[in-house]
Parts: structure tokens; C-alpha cells; sequence
């Protein structure tokens, strides 16, 4: 019989000193400062300070980022950082963050949007000037020109009485929010809080988050590089289409990807096929899909009233168990799923690279659901201004990890969702000493990932800061 070794004994007690949780979460706060997104939302909301005194309200602002990105979920979790004063500062309490949150009113949300752009351009210069630069999106086994946009909408559950809550297409109540992720970084670019009745296909969400997309980039990204936009069948209305087309003549080299429905007219289409026509579709690693094939239905479908050049492909593939066919799809015995791109014969390859890059739009749903880990799966005010409000300071928090991606970490940790990231580096605990007038934080010798985290440290010391 073998003796299963007891743990170490312990005394548990509640007065330590010189201890520091969370002390991860410094890396996300020192980048905030770095990048000048605490500075950008000082400028934005100096008219919030009342007569120049008490807590400045861009730091409010950071800190409620900061807050979620390390995995917060209310308000009075700003206690993490309030608490732990010698490593995190003065940080406001919690009804001052209620007030600040309550004074921001639509022009302010704007502002809010416009120092976080300002914000990014500073951290994609000093991407590129610490010579790895933006990532490419890939597909197919291959990398993606230029920028990939992907928007989709999603619940969020409410399970109390809060303003423009509504009940939603799928039995429950609460909010369905439409958002946009930058594939390339897993950045937040936009986001617009709707009520749950709010329609999934409304072409006028999605031209206004896709504005509100665009103007998150710099001008060099916005003017001077592809930018593909993929959305899923919500996104196929013809005036949405048409806006993007319209954005070509503002000089955006701008092309869609976006899911179609399987109406009657391209059943017939694809009863009509011959066999030879399909062609066998890619996994993301550029191998062959087993079971799965892609065929082009341009010219056997009436596209009028798209964009000129808009062609529609289709994949049929053997479907999964549990996969929610269509008496169609049952009758074939495959499952059809059909797109609609503006990409050319002449410079986007072939079909099955076309489809894949498409089928890369799903990466959203992973954005989505690290989203609602980082404040959007939970909103804190009976208004629907101040949810708003903390929407935006979610998406600065996705933003905020997403630059210690690019900017600090490599290895897998440079890939890691934010689960991840705060489990290995965010929530590690750490001890504060002082010697030669400094402050040191001090990272367990024997915690796995502390070499990860002192080089992000060291890299976030070493990033250009912006002038002024």
C-alpha cells in the first residue's frame, strides 16, 4: 500500500505586510501610461474635474480599464488596485468611479472613442518600431494582406430590470451589442450597445460600428493597406455593401466577405452543378478539408442590386453530429454554407483560399467570449448610458491586453486569451522591498512564469514614449 504524501501544515492569518496581489496587473497599468491612453482620456475629460481638484477623471477611466482587463467585474472591484496603494497609486473609490461613470454623456462616450484611437496609434508605432509591427491575419496557411475587420453581434443575459433591455430572438432578455475585432491582434475596434430587439441584420449597426471601426485606425492603416471586412449572413444587406463600395472613393482600399442565406434561387444553383465543378476546401493550416468541398455559383445566381463584381461561393460539407441542418440540406445529405465576396478573379486566388479566408470570421466568436471576461458580459447601472460607457471601457481593456501581445509578450503567451494571461502573469503575487530609493517589486524565484513576466516589464520600460 502507498502513503499519498500529506501537504505542508499551515497557519492562515490576515496581517501580512509588504504583499502584493495581482501584482501582474501593473504591466496593464504602466502600458495605459505608455501608449498615452491615460493622458489621451485625462485631455477628453478635464471638463469632469470639478475646479481642477479631487481624482483626475482619465485616471478613473484607466484604472476602470486596467480593472476589467484583469478580470474584474463590478465597480467595487477597483478595491484590487485601491487596496494595494504602494504599487497601484491613488485609485478613486468606488462612488466617485459611479459618478464619473453617470457624467459621461454621448459627446463624452465620442471623446472616449477618440483617446482611444489616439491611443493606438502610439502603440502601433511602437509596434513597428520594435521591428515586429502589426501582425497579418492568417487563412489557409497563409498570411493575409493588409487589415481583417470581422463584426457580429451577441447576447448579453440581464437578470435584472435595466433600460432598452428587451427580450431577444432567442427567448432571453437583456442587451445584444454589435461589435467589431481587428483579426490581425484580437483588438476591439468598435462597439455599439443595442437593445435585445434589436434587429441582427440592420444594415444602418453595422455601417455605424464600421465607421466607428475606421476611425479607430491610423490614418496610414486606413488609406494605405488592404482592409478586408468579414461579417456573417447579417451582413449581406445591399446598402451595407454599398457602403463599403461608397468608402473606395474616399481612398480605402476596402473588399467584403460576408455569409449569404441559401434561399430558393441558390438551391437551384447548386442542384444545377455539375460534379466536376467542386473543388476540395482547406483547413487553416492549408491542408485538405476531408469531406468538404467549395464551388464558385457566379453567373447561376441573380445578383442584382450588389455592388458590381460581387461574386457568391458555396461549401458543402458532411455535417457534424448535432449540426442544425435545413430540409435542403437534408434532402442533399451535406451541409451548404454560401458567401458573397467583392475579391477579384484576378488577384485573390483561388476559390478555396477565398472560402477559408472567409471561415476565418468564426476567430470572432473567441474574441466575443473573452469580451464578455473583460466587462461586456456584465453590465453595472439600471441606465443604459452608463452601460454604454462601461462597453467602451471594456473594449479599451480587450485593447489593453492585446497590446501586451504585440508589444511585451512572445511564445505562446504572445497567442494567449486572457484567462491565460491572468492566470500565468496578471495574478501573480509579489513582495515590495526597498533599497538605494528605490521601490522593487519582487516576483517569486520559484512561480513558473516569472522570467515571462520581468521581460515584459523590461520590453514595457524600453517602448518609445510618445512626444509631449
Amino acid at each position: 500500500m502507498q502513503v499519498i504524501g500529506s501537504r505542508p501544515r499551515l497557519v492562515v492569518s490576515a496581517d501580512g505586510t509588504g504583499v502584493v496581489g495581482h501584482a501582474g496587473a501593473r504591466l496593464l497599468a504602466d502600458l495605459a501610461d505608455v501608449t498615452g491612453l491615460t493622458g489621451a482620456y485625462s485631455t477628453v475629460l478635464r471638463s469632469l474635474r470639478p475646479r481642477g481638484t479631487g481624482h483626475d477623471p482619465g485616471r478613473i477611466a484607466a484604472d476602470l480599464a486596467v480593472m476589467l482587463a484583469d478580470g474584474g467585474e463590478t465597480i467595487t472591484d477597483l478595491a484590487a488596485l485601491r487596496d494595494q496603494s504602494e504599487v497601484f497609486g491613488t485609485v478613486a473609490s468606488t462612488p466617485t468611479a459611479w459618478r464619473l461613470l453617470a457624467a459621461i454623456d454621448e459627446g463624452g462616450l465620442a471623446r472616449l472613442r477618440t483617446a482611444r484611437a489616439q491611443a493606438r496609434e502610439v502603440a502601433w508605432l511602437q509596434a513597428a518600431e520594435s521591428g515586429g509591427g502589426i501582425p497579418a491575419a492568417r487563412a489557409g496557411g497563409r498570411a493575409l494582406p493588409g487589415l481583417v475587420l470581422d463584426i457580429d453581434a451577441t447576447l448579453v443575459a440581464c437578470h435584472s430590470e435595466k433600460e432598452q433591455a428587451a427580450a431577444t430572438y432567442k427567448g432571453g432578455f437583456g442587451y445584444h451589442p454589435l461589435l467589431c475585432f481587428l483579426a490581425n491582434t484580437g483588438e476591439a475596434l468598435a462597439g455599439r450597445l443595442r437593445p435585445g430587439n434589436a434587429g441582427a441584420n440592420t444594415a444602418a449597426d453595422h455601417i455605424s460600428v464600421l465607421d466607428d471601426a475606421l476611425a479607430q485606425l491610423p490614418d496610414t492603416h486606413r488609406y494605405g493597406i488592404p482592409i478586408l471586412i468579414r461579417t456573417d449572413s447579417a451582413g449581406s444587406a445591399k446598402a451595407f455593401l454599398h457602403h463599403l463600395r461608397n468608402l473606395r472613393l474616399r481612398g480605402m482600399n476596402i473588399g467584403f466577405s460576408v455569409g449569404a442565406a441559401v434561399t430558393a434561387d441558390v438551391r437551384r444553383a447548386i442542384r444545377s452543378l455539375p460534379e466536376q465543378v467542386w473543388h476540395p476546401a482547406l483547413d487553416q493550416d492549408g491542408s485538405l478539408r476531408d469531406g468538404a468541398e467549395v464551388a464558385e455559383l457566379t453567373g447561376l445566381v441573380d445578383l442584382a442590386g450588389y455592388p458590381a463584381g460581387t461574386r457568391i461561393i458555396v461549401r458543402r460539407e458532411q455535417p457534424h453530429p448535432g449540426a442544425q441542418l435545413s430540409l435542403f440540406d437534408q434532402d442533399e445529405g451535406m451541409r451548404h454554407q454560401v458567401f458573397l465576396t467583392d475579391t477579384p478573379y484576378s488577384s485573390g486566388g483561388s476559390i478555396q483560399h477565398l472560402e477559408v479566408r472567409h471561415r476565418g470570421h468564426a476567430t470572432v466568436e473567441d474574441h466575443i467570449r473573452c469580451g464578455k471576461t473583460t466587462g461586456f458580459g456584465r453590465f453595472p447601472s439600471r441606465q443604459f448610458a452608463v452601460n454604454a460607457v462601461w462597453l467602451e471601457l471594456a473594449l479599451a481593456a480587450i485593447d489593453l491586453l492585446a497590446w501586451t501581445r504585440t508589444l511585451l509578450l512572445d511564445g505562446d503567451l504572445a497567442t494567449a486569451e486572457p484567462k491565460r494571461l491572468r492566470y500565468r502573469l496578471l495574478h501573480v503575487a509579489a513582495r515590495l522591498t526597498r533599497g538605494g530609493r528605490r521601490l522593487r517589486l519582487r516576483i517569486s524565484a520559484t512561480w513558473p512564469w516569472r522570467n515571462d513576466l520581468a521581460t515584459a516589464f523590461h520590453r514595457l520600460a524600453a517602448l518609445p514614449r510618445p512626444a509631449g
